[in-house]
């Protein structure tokens, strides 16, 4: 074994099973209230509390510990509008520019969605996660990572999960291409935009999609 393996002790407390249900049950009624949100007010939210999320996020397993995500979280209002501009730009492409498939939007159609994305700018944050496809050592030369997309993507249901759990509302944005947020937000070469997050709390009139979760037995297989 590798003299840079150090093991340590893992703290561990198994817990009763009546206890184990008992979180188990209510934490899925929690996530199950869970809902991608479009409408948000313009209400703050404190940082320490996206902080949080982002530190909870971190706590996701990764290829050889690499933890390949930076969090880009963004207040600042002037971002936020070219952010949003830029967005419309390559949805407005999508949607209405022949780019996107009419599969594609047919199965978009149930979720009214469109190009115009104008919480991006009332949204008190935006979250980015950018995707580290390789770091660096010490002395500049490149460090390979391992199970990038993977990696980020349990981090990003972590993310999510923390904010849902804390009281605060998201949706999970991925404009095609993404790489005006590389650029208004000065991103190194080495990154590359995975999720856009919006981040903040539901407006009191806020609608979502009507629609239903894939039962159990839709999604699972016991063995």
């Amino acid at each position: 074994m590798s003299s840079l393996y150090h093991p340590v002790p893992y703290t561990f407390h198994q817990r009763p099973e009546e206890e184990m249900r008992s979180r188990a049950s209510a934490f899925e009624a929690l996530m199950d209230e869970r809902r991608s949100v479009r409408f948000f007010k313009d209400d703050p939210v404190p940082r320490d509390l996206i902080e949080s999320a982002i530190r909870t996020a971190s706590t996701a397993p990764s290829g050889a510990h690499r933890q390949p995500w930076t969090f880009v979280a963004i207040s600042n209002p002037a971002i936020k509008k070219e952010i949003r501009i830029a967005a419309e730009e390559e949805e407005y492409r999508s949607y209405e520019g022949g780019r996107m498939p009419e599969e594609w939007r047919e199965a978009l159609e149930p979720l009214g969605t469109d190009w115009r994305k104008p919480y991006l700018e009332t949204v008190p944050w935006i979250v980015v996660m950018f995707a580290q496809m390789y770091g660096h050592h010490a002395d500049g030369s490149k460090k390979k990572h391992y199970y990038v997309s993977e990696s980020c993507g349990i981090a990003a249901g972590m993310f999510i999960a923390a904010l849902h759990n804390m009281g605060l509302a998201t949706l999970t944005h991925t404009p095609s291409p993404m790489n005006f947020l590389t650029r208004i937000l000065e991103r190194p070469k080495g990154e590359k935009p995975y999720i856009l997050f919006p981040v903040g709390y539901p407006t009191d009139d806020c609608v979502v999609p009507d629609i239903a979760r894939k039962p159990l037995d839709d999604v699972s297989v016991f063995i």
